[in-house]
């Protein structure tokens, strides 16, 4: 009778019986646990040069310093003009003016002022001398010398604003131009170069720790001996983590040795996130939870989750450090790492946990299930005539195709046995080829609106902001253009804000009040100790040198100006600015003598500020839309008390 190898016999039985798991969590559970004990937040911040910033998420909320353009431009090579000189020119009848002296092009600042019946050159790009409220293109004119003076023969009228850039049109000083949470791309380096920005502020990249276990393993360009299998699970999640936006410190493969595995772990701890896979169950030669288990602070969390697939995953944690054993098998290793790391490796990239899209379909085969496990069923979709038609793949969890050809997935519950062909499901898309905007902002621009998307942006959902004004905003909302309409209309009959503006189908959120008042630059008699507004503008409109800048028509803003005037027309009346910070550039500028603007954009530029009028800055909602997640978190950052202290501190009340 043979020798009894008792060590041998002993390795046999292990394996033979392959202990099994004693603890197995359900997927909410295994995912609490595992965060409970996690610091769910950007890792930190670091400054990058633009040059290396592409494909890094922003840290912090980018504000301008300055305005694009920060000065009034033409659109076209021709001439600075007043509109009211080319009133009635034709072709067979041009108005006549004189040139000035002086030609501007790009970077030079006009000296002369453009007084009635007077022209100034102007290059594609050059700032718009005082005086001027309108350019006429080169091609609608012709210059004749008249006795040595330049005369410009104007064959077309023009309206004041024509071809005109306003300052701040693009980018006002003081608006937030990009949020937190954002991914820098080519398109958004352009804006930072253009506000005169050579680094900025990213969050700093999650160093992560990749391992293969595993005697099998072989890495890929090497000969496969018989038995081998390429490592494909460590190109599947490196490449993952950088999708992800972390950088992946790849150890290869190690062999089932505990000894080396043990060191290779010891040096991958030095890193934010540990993630190896194959060796996660209790059988033979499976070291890496042997390994894993040793480790304190508090340690292993999760061994075995009731899923399929991915059953044997392993999540743990070693002084807030991360250790996540996968299953072996690729769709395995791939699905739970999207489950369960991925969201992980959002947070600490600064991304923020990614919303889940779902669309509905109807599924085209019958498929069953395993009771006492939550199933995730990959499968592909169809256009059908009927919608889209969900068709399960039938690769068990070692296909390594299984993961790149699905869709999607449906969730079968854990009590379910089958799902019947024909029946309605929802399909989790595995990815998003087109990411709309979970909220849609248009309307009249604010810095607290900023704010407030920033919170959002922070939180992982996608904003966009279209500002057009009031109106604007308004009738986007009717059409159902938009999510949230930002808004400050007066009814001059009620003298009531916005309410008076509803109809069927909107509904009006409360947002906060803003102080309105007349602008001017300190020290001007003409407005400095005045008591009140309607003073102050009398005083302006006594004198017929001092030149006011307007606000664009359907504006909030534009409304309490007209009240304010009561239909007089003072010079600069024409000139239409399209923000606070226009105007505000404007007197800043002495471009004009005065405008309206709201109080922390007068702050911001160093310039008196009479008060006008407080007033109600509020969103219109369609009904329809008020339901969406992001529009009830926003309405809810609305009523949170941090936020309103954020909004009091630029200066809004509630």
């Amino acid at each position: 009778m043979p020798m009894v190898d008792a060590k041998g016999l002993r390795e046999r039985r292990t394996a033979a019986r392959q202990a099994q798991f004693l603890d197995v969590a359900g997927v909410a559970e295994a995912a609490d646990r595992f965060r409970s004990h996690l610091r769910m937040a950007p890792l930190g911040a670091e400054d990058a040069p633009l040059s290396e910033a592409r494909d890094r998420v922003i840290a912090g909320d980018v504000v301008a310093g300055i305005d694009v353009p920060g000065f009034d431009r033409t659109n076209v090579d021709g001439f600075a003009v007043r509109a009211a000189d080319t009133a009635g020119a034709s072709e067979d009848a041009p108005c006549r003016v004189t040139l000035n002296s002086e030609v501007i092009t790009p970077g030079v600042v006009p000296r002369e002022t453009v007084t009635p019946g007077t022209a100034t050159v102007l290059a594609t790009g050059g700032m718009i001398p005082r005086g001027a409220d309108a350019v006429i293109m080169v091609e609608d004119t012709d210059v004749e010398n008249d006795d040595g003076f330049e005369q410009l023969l104007i064959r077309r009228p023009v309206a004041a604003g024509a071809f005109i850039t306003f300052a701040g049109t693009d980018i006002a000083r003081g608006e937030t131009v990009l949020r937190s949470g954002q991914l820098l791309t080519s398109r958004e380096l352009g804006v930072l170069a253009a506000i005169g920005r050579d680094t900025v502020s990213v969050y700093r990249r999650p160093r992560v720790a990749v391992i293969s276990t595993g005697d099998e393993i072989v890495p890929p360009g090497s000969p496969l001996p018989e038995g081998g299998v390429y490592d494909s699970n460590q190109a599947i999640v490196a490449a993952a983590v950088e999708e992800l936006g972390g950088t992946a410190i790849r150890f290869g493969a190690v062999p089932d040795d505990e000894e080396q595995l043990e060191r290779v772990l010891g040096e991958a701890l030095g890193c934010d996130m540990v993630i190896l896979s194959g060796g996660t169950s209790k059988g033979a030669g499976d070291l890496c939870y042997q390994v894993v288990s040793r480790l304190r602070d508090p340690g292993v969390l999760v061994h075995g989750v009731a899923i399929k697939p991915g059953k044997p995953l392993c999540l743990a944690v070693t002084d807030g450090t991360p250790v996540v054993i996968l299953p072996g098998f690729p769709t395995s290793a791939i699905f739970t790492f999207h489950q369960f790391v991925a969201p992980v490796l959002r947070v600490m990239a600064g991304k923020g946990e990614e919303q889940s899209e779902t669309v509905s379909a109807v599924l085209a085969t019958r498929t069953t299930s395993e009771r006492g496990r939550t199933e995730y069923k990959l499968v592909n979709l169809v256009a059908a005539d009927h919608g889209l038609a969900a068709y399960p793949i039938a690769k068990g969890s070692g296909a390594v195709t299984s993961f790149s050809q699905a869709d999607g997935f449906v969730v079968i519950d854990a009590q379910q046995e089958q799902l019947a062909a024909g029946e309605p499901v929802e399909v989790n898309l595995l990815s998003r080829r087109l990411e709309p905007a979970d909220l849609v902002s248009i309307g009249s621009h604010c810095v607290g609106l900023d704010l407030l998307l920033g919170c959002l942006q922070r939180e992982g959902y996608a904003t966009k902001a279209m500002h057009v004004g009031s109106t604007g905003g308004l009738t986007a909302a009717r059409r159902g253009e938009c999510d949230i309409a930002g808004i400050h209309l007066l009814d001059p009959d009620t003298g009531e804000y916005n309410r008076p503006f509803l109809e069927e189908g909107l509904e009006l959120v409360s947002g906060y009040r803003r102080m309105q008042g007349v602008v001017f630059r300190p020290g001007d008699a003409r407005f400095s100790g005045r008591d009140s507004a309607p003073e102050a503008v009398g005083a302006a409109l006594a004198d017929d040198a001092c030149v006011m800048v307007n606000r664009n028509t359907g504006s909030g803003t534009r409304l309490l100006i007209d009240r304010l005037l009561a239909g007089r027309q003072p010079p600069g009346y024409a000139v239409q600015a399209k923000s606070h910070n226009a105007v505000a550039t404007a007197v800043a500028q002495e471009r004009a003598d005065w405008g309206v603007a709201i109080d922390t954009v007068a702050r911001d530029y160093g310039l008196g500020f009479i008060p006008l009028r407080e007033e109600h800055y509020d969103f219109i909602v369609p009904a329809n839309r008020r339901g969406r997640p992001a529009v009830r978190r926003f309405i809810e950052l609305l009523n949170d008390a941090d936020v309103r202290r954020e909004l009091a501190g630029f200066g809004f009340r509630f």
